[in-house]
């Protein structure tokens, strides 16, 4: 007798019932074996019910045994010789998936990472063998990066047009920061918002900005007094000269010098919607070159 047939025996059913009739089958014969445990404790009844639950149990695997080949058949049976490696695959991929996905993430995020540090020590090296910086400018306002043919320009076209109008100098490093005045959607807001961070991370020997940003900045005493400066004052028209007031010092002071009409701008690869004010950073640590590249858009005015 083999075993499937005795187990249904042991339960006391045929051999095709359902795994319906088994599992009320198996409650019924549970709840009998408890009435006369608790009327005979000492008896065989436990033993006995034992043997049922092992006989339950073959059963049950035995159904599941045959409801998963019938899905490997259905699934894997179209492969025919290769189904057993198909489902191996499967198998695999199914409970390893997220592992074999993760490291391939892992992967790529360390062949960016050696991209990006490779990157970086190519630039920094580019950036050894080149000349000390002379002036840093930052071009603060509604300022747009093209000629004046509505070409789109780069930050390095900039410097490049300042070193052939200032010779004299080797290397200009220039911060394009756009503020719109009014904010008029998302876009603009995130503008604003990118401006106050660069504001108070960066320190630019020049800052170039229009009417609304000069106002804006101007009064938190960024810029430098430049009454003092006596070869400004002497190329200084007074139509030309902006003037503020800071939180620390109530008296107006010249702090901005006007330089829209300057042939030297219009040689420079961008376009205001407004005007260019010039200004030189309080602290700098160029003064005394900002202060030449003041004078000589002033100079080239006359």
């Amino acid at each position: 007798m083999d075993e499937l047939k005795r187990a249904y025996e042991t339960m006391g059913l045929p051999e095709n019932a359902s795994k319906e009739e088994v599992d009320k089958r198996y409650t019924t014969l549970m709840r009998q074996a408890r009435a006369r445990q608790r009327e005979n404790p000492g008896g065989t009844d436990q033993a006995d019910f034992e043997e049922v639950t092992r006989a339950y149990r073959y059963i049950l695997d035995e159904d599941n045994r045959k409801a998963s080949e019938a899905f490997n058949q259905q699934e894997y049976g179209k492969y025919k010789k290769m189904a057993g490696s198909a489902e191996k695959v499967d198998h695999f991929w199914r409970y390893y998936k997220f592992h074999v996905l993760g490291g391939i993430i892992a992967l790529i995020l360390v062949i960016v990472g050696i991209n990006s540090y490779l990157d970086h020590r190519a630039e920094q090296e580019r950036l050894a063998k080149l000349p000390p910086v002379d002036l840093s400018i930052m071009f603060l306002g509604e300022y747009y990066m093209s000629d004046s043919t509505g070409k789109q320009t780069e930050e390095a076209d900039i410097e490049e047009a300042l070193l052939k109008q200032f010779p004299e100098f080797k290397r200009f490093k220039v911060n394009f920061t756009y503020v719109p005045l009014d904010a008029k959607d998302q876009m603009d807001i995130a503008s604003q918002q990118k401006a106050m961070v660069v504001l108070a991370t960066e320190r630019p020997d020049i800052y170039i900005t229009d009417t609304a940003a000069f106002n804006w900045v101007g009064p938190q005493g960024a810029f430098m007094n430049l009454d003092s400066q006596a070869d400004i004052a002497k190329l200084l028209k007074p139509e030309d000269g902006y003037k503020q007031k800071t939180e620390e010092d109530p008296a107006e002071h010249t702090y901005g010098v006007k330089i829209s009409d300057s042939p030297i701008i219009k040689n420079i690869p961008m376009q205001a919607k407004d005007n260019y004010i010039a200004s030189v950073r309080e602290g700098s640590k160029n003064t005394e070159k900002a202060v030449q590249f003041i004078e000589k858009f002033l100079e080239t005015k006359q």
